[in-house]
């Protein structure tokens, strides 16, 4: 996998330097140029942040050889921004995904954060159009996806909602499944926490690297 690149797409309220130990692990261990793609997510609306996603690829692409390989890894809402990307933009270089801590089917934070007037002015478009009802997604561009759920509840969705059922503090396990993805693991990690985590890290070279996650 050596000399492949790969596009990191971050969350909510983010801007991508936040990867920067996740980076800088994944080229030192699996020698994996990652890109980070920044947009913002609180005031654009998902159709334009897909269109801006495809051109910041096209260049990328333009500056690679021929042929070349680039994966894809979204933490948080970038998963969905990816998910949406590939509907869109289904003709892209090959490579693998990866979602980290993604909601798949919606998410109990957002709904409930949207209730209190001055969160749902932050929030902004994207969320409100993407997380506020159950969303029966499928994967089904053809690519693999490993999407990585973290168990440790540390983060500020619990401000907003109560989880019954294993969370990373942000999202609970059960909203980062989605049917036809190719693997799904859990690490004891938080939300904000995984991108900071060496296994995770790891977890996310050997799946871009062999399709499957690696089994500790």
């Amino acid at each position: 996998m050596r000399g492949d690149a790969a596009v990191y797409v971050h969350g909510l309220f983010l801007s991508g330097g936040e990867s920067l130990f996740l980076r800088r692990r994944l080229r030192s261990d699996f020698g994996l140029d990652v890109h980070p793609f920044s947009y913002p997510s609180a005031s654009m609306r998902m159709v334009d942040i897909a269109e801006r996603l495809n051109a910041y690829m096209r260049e990328l692409c333009a500056s690679k050889a021929r042929g070349c390989t680039v994966h894809l890894i979204g933490h948080s809402l970038g998963g969905l921004v990816i998910y949406r990307f590939l509907e869109r933009f289904p003709e892209q270089p090959a490579g693998r995904v990866v979602f980290l801590g993604t909601p798949c089917v919606d998410s109990r934070a957002a709904s409930q954060a949207m209730r209190r007037r001055w969160a749902a002015k932050l929030i902004g478009p994207t969320v409100a159009e993407e997380l506020l009802e159950h969303r029966e997604r499928r994967w089904q561009n053809g690519r693999d996806l490993g999407i990585v759920a973290g168990t440790r509840p540390m983060g500020l969705g619990q401000f907003f909602a109560s989880f019954d059922e294993d969370c990373d503090g942000t999202i609970a396990v059960s909203e980062t499944r989605l049917p036809g993805a190719t693997d799904h693991v859990t690490l004891p990690v938080s939300h904000m926490g995984m991108l900071l985590s060496a296994r995770v890290a790891r977890q996310t070279g050997h799946f871009l690297e062999h399709g499957r996650f690696a089994l500790d």
